[in-house]
């Protein structure tokens, strides 16, 4: 959760330093070429009430309430025949009998490890901090949740993805289901920045009623005005995946758009289609083209209060442009100024825009990145390089978005390693989650948009 902070200073020492990002391509690509699938699904009626049952007591009082308690009444109003019929009617597990499914995982892998309670830890870290009453002063609360999302292992065509609450609203419950692929848990530590994107992203805009709307139209209008006319349809219907780019940036700071990128050029390479962003965007693909998420990120980057802005926007900028070709979104051809000049001003009106449904603010008011921010990543880096106790590091007003921002920015840095960093990360966040009010430790002995939001562009 970023804290309030000083005016920007001058750019630190090693901002814009991506010498290593090649590396981490690699290891991102280890993590999606990773057998493993994750826990199976119980699909049968009643294994799978029975460990639902069993692993609600292990819960939080406030999960059971939110989550557990909920899908287990679900299933008894569907009783074992309607259970059956639900997975008939969607065969490939990308609608409701994907979503139950995922929402039960959530709830049975609960507290199993370190590398779960560290995902958890990010996860609650970054809704709870666009929550929270600090950074919202004279903002209401969404609608649909104000609980963190819960957090799975699993589906790793998918990448990073969440159900938003708006989704997992149709199984009573109260808060999203936020995935990562199980291989995510050993490798590609860039990946675990994409949780920016996820969850102070998409299940931020899945939990205010009317805010992807209105973030839709200001960028619709400020695309017209800038004479981009033509490319405001394309960044307005890609609303959800822009904005929720853009936020990621806010909340975890350069780390989350130096990350996509390496998770991008991972993801093209483990796919076989070379590590490489692609500069193609289909007309009925909801995510924006990988090199114009590339610029978005860097004039996101460029709008952020802090010392080493200027620095890390160039540098994202400049990687982005070496994967540019041919740029086409929706079939038309789009000159390399028009797409960066779209993604800047797609990128300002997201943050910068005050919005209705915010009470008069703009999503950059809530929460950005600031120099303060930057100290504590520098601070946990240290920790995080070194070869003592990552927890002793750990201060008050250290966040898990610091943490996983100081691991990735050490990792793309010169001589960074993401897998020697990767598991002192792990232990860094897990220390963070016990210290959680809300969670604790935890023992466990078990093992309305109705789609989940995956992080990359099909590859089809």
């Amino acid at each position: 959760m970023p804290s309030k902070r000083t005016p920007a200073a001058a750019a630190p020492a090693g901002a814009g330093d991506l010498t290593n990002i090649e590396a981490c391509v690699q290891d991102v690509a280890r993590a999606f070429k990773d057998p493993d699938k994750g826990p199976r699904d119980l699909t049968a009626f009643a294994p799978l009430r029975a460990a639902l049952v069993r692993a609600r007591t292990r819960l939080p009082p406030a999960y059971q309430e939110a989550v557990a308690t909920p899908l287990i009444a679900t299933l008894d109003r569907l009783g074992p025949s309607g259970l059956k019929r639900l997975f008939t009617s969607d065969p490939d597990r990308t609608g409701s009998a994907a979503l139950l499914l995922d929402a039960a995982q959530a709830v049975l892998q609960a507290g199993d490890g370190a590398a779960t309670d560290a995902f958890q830890e990010v996860v609650s870290d970054l809704y709870d901090g666009f929550l929270s009453a600090q950074d919202r002063r004279g903002v209401k609360l969404p609608e649909r949740s104000v609980l963190a999302p819960m957090v799975k292992w699993g589906c790793p065509d998918d990448g990073p993805s969440t159900w938003p609450a708006d989704a997992t609203a149709s199984l009573g419950a109260t808060t999203g289901v936020v995935n990562l692929p199980p291989g995510s848990a050993r490798h590609g530590l860039c990946v675990w920045a994409a949780l920016g994107h996820e969850t102070a992203g998409h299940d931020i805009l899945g939990a205010d009623r009317g805010l992807k709307a209105e973030l839709a139209d200001a960028v619709r209008r400020a695309l017209r005005e800038a004479g981009l006319t033509t490319l405001a349809g394309y960044w307005a219907e890609r609303i959800d995946e822009t904005a929720s780019d853009v936020l990621g940036i806010l909340n975890m700071g350069p780390a989350a758009g130096f990350g996509l990128l390496a998770t991008l050029r991972g993801f093209r390479l483990s796919s076989g289609s070379g590590a490489r962003l692609q500069s193609e965007g289909a007309g009925d693909d909801e995510h924006p083209a990988d090199v114009v998420r590339g610029f978005l990120a860097a004039a996101t980057i460029r709008t952020l209060p802090f010392g080493g802005a200027t620095a890390w926007a160039a540098a994202v900028e400049r990687e982005t442009q070496l994967d540019a070709q041919v740029i086409r979104l929706s079939r038309r051809e789009v000159s390399l100024a028009e797409a960066r000049g779209s993604a800047a001003t797609a990128a300002r009106a997201v943050a910068s825009t005050p919005m209705r449904t915010l009470e008069g603010h703009a999503l950059g008011e809530i929460q950005t990145w600031r120099d303060r921010d930057d100290d504590v990543v520098t601070r946990l880096g240290a920790a995080l390089a070194g070869v003592g106790k990552v927890s002793v590091a750990i201060e008050q007003g250290d966040y898990a978005a610091h943490a996983v921002a100081a691991a990735v920015t050490l990792a793309v840095g010169r001589g960074g390693d993401p897998a020697a960093l990767q598991p002192r990360l792990v232990t860094m966040l897990a220390a963070m989650h016990r210290r959680n009010p809300v969670w604790g430790p935890l023992k466990v002995t078990h093992a309305s948009d109705m789609t989940r939001r995956p992080f990359f562009t099909s590859l089809e």
